[in-house]
């Protein structure tokens, strides 16, 4: 658990310093789908920092073991987008949407009992 745990929170880390510090130029994107929709959420001015920060945030939890489940919680969507995106938009980065996936099922199997009390259809 703590290897799976500890790989995501580094992707996420590290995935948030380079966009930040400008470390790995992304390479040119041709013309398409996937270039209209990053131009899309680019657009908007605050939406890749709002993300990165998020990613930092929560991948700082991940690789220190505290607040894993509200982590998990937080990024839940962001896995999923991802997944999405590179199925029908760029397939060659779903190896690592795979990975993600699993690894978050893995990691919400692992914390189950801290979700529990999310799945109830009624708080009491």
């Amino acid at each position: 658990m703590i290897i799976v745990r500890s790989l995501v929170g580094l992707l996420f880390a590290f995935g948030a310093v380079a966009y930040f510090f400008n470390l790995v130029e992304p390479p040119p994107m041709p013309d398409g789908p996937l270039k209209s929709f990053n131009e899309g959420l680019g657009a908007s001015g605050y939406f890749f920092t709002l993300l990165k920060a998020t990613e930092l945030v929560c991948g700082i939890l991940l690789l220190s073991g505290r607040f894993v489940p509200l982590a998990l919680v937080i990024l839940s969507p962001i896995v999923i987008n991802i997944l999405m995106v590179h199925t029908f938009l760029e397939p060659t980065g779903l190896p690592v949407a795979i990975f993600l996936v699993a690894s978050f099922i893995f990691l919400g199997y692992y914390y189950r009992k801290a979700f529990e009390p999310l799945l109830k259809s009624k708080y009491e």
